[in-house]
């Protein structure tokens, strides 16, 4: 697989920031989460997740957890991250995908090593800006960003062949599902308090079709800009 940016030197990294502190990630994510997907876990190996995180943090980048990274949202863990990936890859390569929550752009950065098109909406305009910054440091030119209510998607570009969405609704929003293209698949977490699924839907002819792939714990997701 051809990286979809340019690799600079800080990409590399030292110690525990490491290409092998990545091999040892990836390792760790098909023996222990069950991660099957070459293509994924190749992405996962490419993209240095320690550049999307604050600096005090990076030799956490690559442990099997959570992070914050300010304005009260966090970067999901590197299974999450995969597994959302690999159920939404499982039909095929979408040439156009929409992510709802750029948040530090680690997701997105991962899609947009494997799909042509990555579409990205972030409502927090301070963690929109950080991650376009790092979206040009390493040269991605298949990104798209907006500043916008995630909620909305981004009904200018649809319809889309994924969608993606990186923090729980309490259902998935009917303007995603309007967007998304027949034959297309949406990844999401939905739930509250009480707990939180993973769902898979897909759009066919006939109406849509959902599956659980089991439970997550996600930031919420809230309404209008900030």
């Amino acid at each position: 697989m051809t990286p979809r940016f340019r690799t600079r030197p800080e990409a590399s990294g030292l110690g525990m920031t490491s290409q092998r502190a990545r091999d040892r990630m990836v390792e760790r994510l098909r023996s222990e989460g069950g991660i099957r997907d070459e293509r994924v876990l190749t992405a996962m190996r490419t993209v240095p997740r320690h550049l999307f995180i604050d600096e005090a943090l990076a030799s956490r980048a690559y442990e099997d957890t959570a992070l914050p990274i300010g304005c009260g949202q966090t970067i999901s863990q590197p299974w999450v991250v995969a597994r959302m990936t690999e159920a939404l890859l499982e039909d095929g390569i979408p040439r156009r995908v929409l992510e709802v929550g750029t948040g530090s752009g680690y997701q997105a950065a991962v899609l947009a090593v494997l799909v042509p098109e990555v579409y990205s909406v972030e409502r927090i305009d301070e963690l929109l800006r950080q991650a376009r910054r790092r979206f040009r440091k390493l040269g991605f030119e298949n990104l798209r960003t907006r500043h916008d209510d995630g909620r909305s998607g981004w009904p200018d570009a649809a319809p889309f062949d994924a969608i993606i969405v990186t923090a729980a609704g309490t259902l998935i929003d009917p303007a995603l599902v309007e967007q998304l293209a027949v034959g297309g698949v949406l990844v999401a977490p939905v739930g509250g308090s009480s707990g939180q699924q993973l769902i898979r839907l897909r759009k066919t002819a006939e109406g849509v079709e959902q599956e659980s792939l089991g439970a997550v714990s996600f930031v919420p997701l809230v309404p209008g800009v900030g």
